[in-house]
């Protein structure tokens, strides 16, 4: 990596021949939406989070079943909670398509297909022992090949669900399941995309 290189990647760190990956940004927005910084991921989620983008994907397989994964016990936010496929963070610069085929390669080992906004202007705001999620999340669908091979730091367990078990196991579990999961599915319907 030269010189030139190294200041182009922020964080990034050059140690006897070994490039660091730069730490992960996450955008912090304002009411609008509109990008107002950066800020390294591992300080964003506490009592007082900051606004930023987020986004949510429900992905489906070749026979039409969503799956759903569970958080790791080890997550800072909401962990051991069942929840929709992948959720996270698009980084500086990169658009919500590309975040998800990121993180859909990162937390599962899966490619995904035909992605397509569900519920574009989605937000929220929860707390979960003193935690907050405080996101602008546009929601997704779209689909996915192969068996998941989740990487365990991220996801402890996984589901393939048709679109009304995966509801009835929301009723009948309730807190087991992310907040925003349980109101996503929701406006899913109202839109006519769920099943």
């Amino acid at each position: 990596m030269s010189q030139a290189d190294h200041e182009r990647c922020p964080g990034a760190r050059h140690d006897g021949g070994v490039t660091a990956p730069a730490e992960e940004l996450i955008v912090l927005v304002d009411d609008e939406g509109r990008a107002i910084g950066s800020m390294p991921k591992r300080m964003v989620h506490h009592g007082e989070t900051p606004l930023h983008r987020a986004f949510s994907a429900y992905l489906f397989d070749e026979q039409g079943r969503l799956l759903v994964t569970r958080r790791a016990e080890g997550k800072a936010t909401f962990p051991g909670m069942w929840t929709n496929t992948v959720c996270g963070h698009p980084g500086p610069g990169e658009d919500d398509v590309s975040a998800i085929a990121r993180r859909a390669r990162d937390e599962l080992g899966l490619d995904v297909a035909d992605l397509r906004p569900a519920v574009p202007g989605y937000r929220y705001r929860a707390v979960f022992r003193g935690v907050v999620e405080n996101e602008i999340c546009p929601v997704y669908l779209g689909r996915f090949s192969g068996r998941p091979v989740p990487d365990p730091t991220e996801v402890g367990d996984w589901a393939l669900l048709d679109w009304a078990a995966f509801r009835r196991r929301q009723d009948a579990e309730g807190d087991a399941w992310s907040p925003w999961c349980r109101e996503q599915a929701r406006l899913i319907e109202e839109q006519g995309l769920a099943g």
